[in-house]
């Protein structure tokens, strides 16, 4: 089995993006499945086709995306992704969608089609923070997280895809008094344990995971 693991470059003024700081601690094999690695621009569209590309070079099995959350304090791992570009800021070459579809004449939104459940499982056996999320908000990481299904549903079926938002890494909180980190080292961990979980779980858990807001 292979796997495509993708984060993304910084953006917002950061000088480091902690999605492909912990993507690049991966090791190379994770329960057996080899792990390709993957930097992908915080751009719409241009996010998608570097993800396409890489899928039709390396034709992994599963594709899993990793993005900045700031404010989040676990991983969260994405249930949904909706067909709409809203962006509150503009992505890193000025783009700023308001009210667009990620892809025109598809379906309202894709469920991911990992074991989100069973994800969140392990990364907590790992003593890790980590909880299911049923919004990957409107920016480029839902724009991956329903583009990905889109281009599975339509081009490459057969694969898997998901998503996990990763909170601040500790330098990115110096001066952000309260707001919670984690180290990549810690970050990476909980990512293996839910590739773990992906590699080793065909169906997900029948447990309850659910948020009442």
């Amino acid at each position: 089995m292979k796997i495509l693991v993708t984060g993304f470059e910084p953006f917002g003024g950061e000088e480091v993006n902690p999605s492909i700081e912990a993507v690049k601690k991966l090791p190379d094999k994770i329960a057996g499945a080899r792990i390709v690695r993957l930097e992908v621009p915080v751009v719409c569209h241009k996010a998608l086709a570097v993800i396409e590309e890489a899928v039709k070079k390396h034709d992994p099995d599963v594709i899993l995306s990793v993005g900045q959350a700031g404010g989040r304090a676990e991983l969260g791992v994405e249930r949904v992704g909706i067909n709409v570009d809203d962006y509150r800021s503009p992505d890193n070459e000025g783009n700023q969608p308001v009210d667009e579809p990620v892809f025109a004449g598809g379906p309202d939104a894709y469920f991911v089609n990992l074991p989100v459940k069973a994800m969140v499982q392990r990364i907590r056996k790992k003593g890790i923070p980590a909880a299911v999320s049923n919004t990957a908000g409107t920016f480029v990481c839902n724009h991956v997280t329903y583009g990905v299904r889109h281009l599975i549903e339509t081009k490459y079926p057969g694969k898997r895809s998901g998503f996990i938002h990763i909170p601040y890494l500790p330098q990115q909180v110096t001066e952000r008094a309260g707001m919670p980190s984690m180290s990549a080292e810690v970050i990476a961990e909980g990512l293996a344990a839910a590739i773990e979980a992906a590699v080793e779980n065909e169906r997900d858990l029948k447990i309850t995971e659910g948020a009442e807001h």
